[in-house]
């Protein structure tokens, strides 16, 4: 197994470290769990670039890659639902364009089409990448201060759970027009008249 794959693997491994991390409470769990999401992102930033330079590019890297990526994200996006820290709208609305755009790929695939990221779904997935990051961070700071007993104006609490949100709605909304950019481009492929 190349460098690339075994990077993917371990993405795919950490994702049971990190729901353990968030829900096993400890001192400074959350935080180990953001460190965890973290060193998972990046090495969803590395795999992809080193399998291209070192034409490393295999079946078993482009079928792990993406449901590696997919899992992770829900994964976090569903613990902090589960946690009443996302709107159920953004949620569904985050996963709902993740499972379209794998089966446009299903179906194009089959007639011999690959479907590349494009910028919007870049776009999508970093800004989606550094709401969890940032929204993670914020939790787990505001929780272990509390256990401190450390005295935080309730305004600054609610300054910065409004931003949060609004960095969810942000990439929400990239969310969905990277995925119509999608629909419209392949719409051939699955037009419902042909």
């Amino acid at each position: 197994m190349n460098t690339p794959n075994k990077l993917t693997l371990a993405r795919v491994l950490m994702v049971p470290l990190f729901v353990l991390f968030f829900y096993w409470k400890f001192p400074a769990h959350l935080l180990l769990a953001t460190l965890v999401f973290v060193i998972a992102a990046i090495t969803d930033a590395i795999d992809g670039k080193l399998a291209r330079e070192r034409n490393q590019v295999t079946d078993f890297g482009k079928f792990l890659d993406p449901l590696a990526d997919k899992v992770l994200v829900v994964t976090a996006l569903a613990c902090l639902l589960e946690r009443q820290r996302l709107n159920i709208v953004v949620f569904l609305l985050i996963v709902t364009r993740e499972f379209m755009v794998s089966a446009l790929r299903l179906v194009v695939a089959g007639k011999g089409t690959v479907v590349p990221a494009g910028f919007a779904g870049k776009l999508k997935t970093a800004f989606t990448m550094i709401a969890l990051i940032t929204a993670m961070t914020y939790w787990s700071f505001r929780l272990d201060f509390n256990s401190f007993g450390l005295n935080i104006p309730q305004g600054v609490y609610t300054g910065a759970e409004v931003f949060l949100q609004l960095l969810f709605w942000i990439a929400a909304a990239l969310t969905v027009w990277s995925g119509v950019q999608y629909l419209v481009h392949y719409w051939k492929d699955i037009n419902p008249n042909q």
